[in-house]
Order: structure tokens, then sequence, then C-alpha cells
């Protein structure tokens, strides 16, 4: 019985997943590094870096700030159709970056509905390019994330601590002062960083939106330097400095991590006060414009999408497959990995810190400091050309490997706890281990995961723009086409689809879980 239940632990599988891990990280990374050291940094280098940073900041700082009042309207306040505001508050993080930037184009571009509006009483239009137009994409991506960490820090406060501070009469500032404020001192931070890491890593916006010298991301550099320039030496410099500089974000979120310090309630639900007056008025008004600013981007985009169907150029078709099938081997990629190594951490089995870091470790890295550092390991091999779709599934597969991690670890440690020692006591094999315990018992964690990882996939124009040729271009490279033709009927009705497609296979793939976890 011993010797079989040996066999239930997966530590060979999870130290080959995590080997593979690095090499996709911590080893491009060093291929970088080893190409970096033959060009230093020029005044252009270092003004992407400054654009990176404030783009970054500025984001961040916004999003953070705009979503303390969203997130407290609504822990406080109650309508119908709430739970659906807040669960589209998620959307943006699955929405692909093109069809965002296309929906922000659709409202305040040069032929969008608010240069219309101006031009009718006579104001001169407005670009979106440049700074402020990165930064108003990632805004509107990043402000529903940062509303649903704040709210769910909200909801983290006992209600007890809430009727408590009702029982002793206190206004709603002090209710704020004693309650509200040390839970967003302890969570704004961290929530601020993450959007700041996630911007920095940005690559879609800066391509449609940025551009030019003076609004150049480190990624878009890169891009620049290896597509046009072909200058791979520079390139693996911009890498390094872009890998160092995900990597001192993520260190510095660690850092800031802190718990608020409540302590434990009865689990009842929030209970906090809905003042009226003017403040009841604020709320309102924080909630209908923040629903605004998500939705009418993505109405608009809707609506002409349907109207360009008719549009839609001939060769979409195998941009659509590629797309699909792209994202379908990258996700059961990622969920191999992050089962195996989930298993293995919530088992203990030796190396586990390891393997825990290895699943954290493409957190530091972004697509396109990977896919340079590929470039350079494989140059000569074979025509970048013909590795385009093999890499972009390694590159989705890793980069999503974090968020499948996270969402299985706890289900995982809660699996191991209650049900191996059943599953040794009956001599399982490792099949039927995987077929009657883990299966069943991870299905609504794997399913949901499995979701965001084809989604994330489907969406992603990143490390593809370096490698694809026009024959072997994914449905995101193709709207960048044809958005680059100025055929934005078109790319509009092909982000509709994408979009339908990227939410589509979510649904799909989450709904087959909660399926089987039923």
């Amino acid at each position: 019985m011993a010797s079989r239940a040996v066999a239930l632990r997966p530590a060979f599988g999870a130290a080959l997943a995590a080997a593979l891990i690095a090499a996709m990280t911590l080893g491009t990374a060093g291929a970088v590094a080893l190409n970096a050291g033959a060009v230093m940094p020029g005044p252009a280098d270092w003004a992407a870096v400054r654009f990176t940073l404030l783009q970054a900041a500025l984001s961040a700082i916004l999003s953070g700030l705009l979503a303390v009042p969203v997130a407290r309207a609504l822990a406080r306040r109650r309508f119908p159709g709430r739970g659906f505001l807040i669960t589209l508050m998620g959307a943006p993080f699955l929405l692909p970056v093109i069809v965002a930037v296309l929906g922000l184009l659709a409202v305040f571009g040069r032929a969008g509905i608010v240069n219309d509006g101006l031009g009718l009483i006579g104001v001169s239009p407005v670009s979106i390019y440049g700074l402020h137009g990165v930064v108003l994409a990632h805004v509107f991506l990043n402000l529903p994330l940062a509303t649903r960490m704040l709210l769910m820090g909200w909801q983290a406060i006992p209600a007890e601590r809430f009727r408590l501070a009702q029982s002793l009469g206190l206004t709603p500032g002090a209710q704020f002062r004693h309650l509200e404020w040390p839970m967003l001192r302890a969570t704004l931070p961290g929530a601020v960083l993450t959007v700041f890491t996630i911007c920095l890593a940005s690559f879609a916006v800066a391509l449609t939106l940025g551009g030019g010298p003076g609004a150049t991301t480190v990624e878009l550099a890169i891009y620049q330097a290896l597509r046009f320039d072909f200058a791979p030496e520079r390139a693996a410099t911009l890498a390094a400095l872009q890998f160092l500089l995900c990597l001192a974000a993520l260190v510095a979120g660690w850092a800031v991590m802190r718990d608020a310090g409540f302590g434990t309630g009865l689990g009842r639900r929030i209970e906090m006060a809905a003042p009226r007056g003017w403040r009841m008025g604020l709320d309102w008004l924080t909630i209908g414009m923040a629903a605004a600013f998500l939705i009418l981007p993505l109405a608009v985009l809707v609506a002409r999408g349907l109207a360009g169907m008719d549009d839609l150029p001939s060769g979409m078709g195998g941009a659509i497959l590629r797309s699909v099938l792209v994202a379908l081997v990258s996700m059961l990629l990622t969920m191999g990995a992050a089962l195996t190594l989930a298993l293995a951490a919530a088992r203990r089995a030796p190396g586990h810190r390891l393997f825990d870091l290895a699943a954290t470790l493409p957190l530091a890295a972004s697509s396109l400091v990977i896919g340079t550092g590929l470039f350079l390991a494989l140059r000569g091999l074979a025509s970048p050309s013909a590795m385009a779709l093999p890499i972009t599934v390694a590159v989705n597969a890793t980069l999503a490997l974090p968020y499948a991690y996270r969402l299985l670890l706890p289900e995982a440690r809660a699996l191991h706890q209650g049900q191996d020692r059943l599953a040794e006591a009956l001599g399982m094999t490792r099949l039927a281990w995987l077929r009657w315990i883990v299966l069943p018992g991870l299905a609504r964690p794997l399913g949901f995961g499995a979701g965001i990882a084809a989604a994330l996939s489907m969406g992603d124009l990143g490390v593809i723009t370096l490698f694809a040729a026009e024959g072997n271009a994914t449905l995101p490279l193709f709207i960048h086409g044809l958005m680059g033709s100025y055929r934005m009927e078109a790319a509009a009705a092909a982000s509709l689809i994408l979009m339908g497609l990227s939410f589509g296979i979510f649904a799909l793939c989450d709904g087959i879980g909660r399926h089987a976890a039923a």
C-alpha cells in the first residue's frame, strides 16, 4: 500500500513543469542578459524607460483613486442589477486589449462620438494618441480590477464592526476613519502596485495609442528594434531593462501586502450604513459614471461592429482558426502545469517552495521579454515565421500560469487534507486518484482557470507581433492590420467576433467546471 501511495505524489511532474517555466522565464532572461552587454542603453532607450514608468504610475494612481469611491458606493448601496454590475467589473480582465482600444477609439477617436459632439459646437477635435490616450486605455482596463480588489476589502470587514459603529452613533466620517481607512491603507497600495505592474508590461495599448519618440514604452521599443530595425542586441538591452522593472514592481508588491487587522467575524453579510442626502446622490452619480465609462465604449463598438459585418475580409477565417487553436493548446499546457504544481505544493512534496516560486516567476516577465529571449536563443535554427505559433502557445501558457495556479492551490490543499489519506488507504493508482478524487474535487477552479487561460490567449497581441507573417496571423494581429489600413468598420466587426469568442470560450470552460462540480 505504501509504495502505491508514494506513486500518488506528482513530484517528478512538478519538477519538470518548474524546470520548463524556469527555462521560459529565467532562461530567456539569461539569453537577453548575455546579449545585452553588446549595446548600452542610449538616450532613446532611457526616454522609453521614463515614459513606461510615467504612464504606469499615472495609470495606477488614477485607477486606484477612482476605484475608492466606486467600490465604496457599491459596498453600501443595494439596487437591482448590482450583482450584474459587479460581475461586469471582472470582464475587462478577460477583454482582448485590442477590442478595448477599438471601443475607446469609437468614443474618443477622430471619428468618435466625443469629437462628433465637439464638432457640432464648433470645438476643435481632440486626439486620443499619446500619453493621455495610453493612460485612458489603462484606466479603462484596470479601474474594474482595482474596484473589485477594494470591494473585497470592504467585504472583508466583519459586519459586527459596522453594527458596533452604528450602535455607537458614529458619523459616516468617523466610521471611515476608524473602519474603512485602515482597510484602504492595507489594500490600496497593493491594488495600485498590481495595476502598475500590469501597465509596465502592457504592449497592445502602446502599440495602438502610443508611438512616436515621446510616447514609446520599453516593450514597444523592443518590438521596433526587432521588427523594423533588426537590432537584436539593442532589443536584448531593452528586454533586460524591462525584466528588471517588472521584477522590482513584483518585489515591491510583496513588500506592501499586509493584513488590515480586523480579525474575524461570524461571516455575516456586510451591513454598512447607507447615508442619505448628498452622500446618497454622490454614490449614485459615482456608480452611474463608472458604469457609463465601462459600458459606453463597448456598446458603441457593438453597434459599429454589427454595421461592419458585411465588410469582413475573406481571409479572416484562418486567423480565427489559428487563434482558437492557440488558445486551446496554451490552455491545456497552462492547466496541466498549474495542476501538477498545485498538487505537489499542497502535499508539501520535496522542493514545494521552489514549485511555488516557479509558478510566480512569470509575473516578473512579459511576452516581449520572453519573445526576445526566444528569438535570440533560436535564431539560425528556423525562420521567425515558422516559430510564430509554437512560441505564441508557449509564451501564452507561461504567462497565464500564475493565475491558474493561485486558483487551484487553496482547493488542492483542502483536497489533500480531506481526501488523500482515504486514497492512500484504498491503494488507489495515480489514474484512479486523478479520475475519482482530483478532477471532480477541483472541477470548479479547473474550469474557471481554463476559461481565464483560454480567454487571455485568445486576445493576446504580444509575442505574435515579433514572429508572425501575414499568412499566420492570429485574430488580434489581423484586427491590428485592419486598423493600420484604416478599415475601422471591418476592424470593429472582427473585434466583435473576437470578443464573442473570448467570452464564449471562458463561459464554456467555466460552465463545464461548475457542472462537473455539481
